[in-house]
């Protein structure tokens, strides 16, 4: 880097109700070391920890409405 010039800010977003959104690509050191690389244009990382694809998020933050569609259309189909 030449003398005397500040390295580029990268722009993060936070959501109290989901994943840290940073502009990438982006690279996130883990506990055991290792690193993880996404090259995306906007990265969602976890911060709930729930994700499958941890560090990056796929949304299991997000509460399932699963109990509100097995309603009791569900049960007549079932043939209950």
């Amino acid at each position: 880097m030449p003398a005397g010039s500040a390295p580029c800010a990268r722009r993060v977003s936070v959501d109290r109700a989901g994943p840290v959104l940073v502009e990438g690509p982006v690279e996130i050191v883990l506990d055991d070391g290792t690193i993880a690389r996404s090259d995306r244009f906007t990265v969602a990382v976890c911060t709930c920890r729930r994700s499958r694809t941890y560090p990056w998020c796929d949304t299991s933050h997000r509460p399932r409405e699963g109990a509100a569609l097995r309603g009791p259309s569900a049960r007549w189909e079932k043939g209950s």
